[in-house]
């Protein structure tokens, strides 16, 4: 079986544009949450929100492209640019090597901001007014599309929708189509752009985000007992998957080996996890056994960790039942406290904060974490980052439908 490696990183994220400065922020602890810009919110529930600020899609992609895509689809690009940059990975058009490249991406709405505004046009204006391009900008799949075209990646390019699952289930499946053979290279991760009034108000009327509006940088307090739900995010994360051979033929930078991917289905409730977590602990064991590890070899999980009651309650005794004794050692954080909830665009973002903990030997915290709750009693590395040695790490994301998936990556 071949094996697959990360060579390329890149980010866009409410906490940095840039992988060191994401990095810098996170271990430094630092809040993305501020009140919404993007739009009026002052009439809804929540009014707080982790954006990227400061986003200049037009400094990587050409204007005319740019005006033609929704954010979420700008933001991947813009990120996976960066990740081929960093791998040191380019295709002239119609190189053959670019028929062994292909795009993975996960999203959880595709482009919901330009859905509510085309419907707002056909509303107010009549269907006439529709724009020739609302559907290639609104359905998810278009990131990838995007990518392939302006990085000549002419391989496999599919997309995964698994809500708030989306990217770690395009991670995943990335790595098995190198497995396969299929291609020597993958971009692999997920985007989102879901900060707009429908969706925050979709949100809001599913009571699942805090209200802690005067208090944006201490909303997400995932394990916390005082915390009151997630804070919307958005941003993307692009990894560079490749066939380990590959990679050292051409002298590539490794940061670390793809080792274990597992993945479940709760079959609960559309919203609501299954209560003691035993299907998300499925996950965490199929991703253990599929990378031939122990419990006790992991050191760190980065937690899906979304800061409401039901995730972080749940989230504790699914790591309790995967992992037995070896839960009460294992360092865990929710990087979410930070950068809000990315969606579809979370599972990819936190990959890489377990590629990044492996390679500089610091677990980034869980901010806020200030009256944990009892129910929440493992490690989950409140408030200030830790230094800490250890070769595998896991990620967990599950979303609304009963998604659940366990990532491990490894030191090489």
């Amino acid at each position: 079986m071949r094996r697959v490696v990360v060579t390329g990183l890149g980010a866009v994220t409410p906490v940095g544009q840039g992988v060191d400065e994401v990095w810098g922020n996170l271990v430094s602890g630092v809040s993305g949450i501020g009140d919404i810009t993007l739009f009026d919110a002052s009439h809804l529930p929540a009014t707080i929100a982790a954006e990227v600020t400061g986003f200049d899609p037009e400094v990587t992609i050409p204007r005319k492209e740019a005006r033609r895509l929704d954010r979420n689809a700008q933001l991947f690009w813009v990120a996976t640019g960066q990740a081929l940059d960093d791998a040191g990975i380019s295709y002239e058009e119609d190189d053959p090597a670019g028929n062994r490249a292909g795009v993975v991406v996960g999203s959880g709405i595709g482009g919901i901001q330009t859905f509510q505004d085309e419907i707002d046009v056909m509303r107010e204006r009549g269907p006439g007014r529709v724009s020739p391009l609302a559907i290639t900008k609104i359905i998810s799949n278009m990131a990838g599309g995007v990518v392939s075209i302006a990085y000549h990646l002419y391989g496999p390019n599919t997309c995964t929708v698994t809500a708030c699952a989306a990217s770690a289930n395009a991670i995943g499946d990335a790595a098995e189509i190198i497995k396969r053979g299929w291609a020597d290279v993958m971009v692999a991760g997920g985007t989102e752009a879901g900060i707009c009034e429908f969706a925050m108000a979709g949100f809001s009327q599913a009571r699942a985000l805090s209200t802690r509006n005067d208090d944006p940088e201490g909303a997400s307090r995932p394990f916390d007992r005082g915390r009151d739900g997630f804070v919307m995010g958005e941003g993307a994360a692009a990894l560079i998957l490749e066939d380990y051979e590959h990679a050292a033929a051409r002298g590539a930078t490794i940061y670390a080996e793809v080792t274990g991917y597992g993945m479940s289905a709760d079959g609960f409730h559309i919203t609501l996890p299954r209560p003691g977590g035993t299907g998300a602990a499925r996950a965490m064991v199929m991703a253990l056994d599929s990378a031939g590890l122990d419990a006790s070899d992991i050191g760190y999980i980065n937690a899906h960790g979304t800061s409401t009651q039901a995730n972080d309650v749940t989230e504790t005794n699914a790591i309790k039942a995967a992992f037995g004794s070896s839960a009460q050692d294992l360092a865990i954080s929710s990087t979410k406290s930070m950068t809000g909830h990315l969606l579809g665009g979370a599972g990819a973002l936190e990959a890489l904060v377990c590629i990044k903990a492996i390679n500089e030997g610091v677990i980034p915290p869980t901010i806020n974490l200030d009256d944990p709750d009892p129910e929440c009693d493992l490690d989950y590395v409140p408030n200030t980052a830790r230094e800490a040695t250890f070769d595998h790490a896991m990620s967990n994301s599950f979303g609304f439908g009963g998604h659940n998936v366990a990532l491990i990556f490894s030191r090489v």
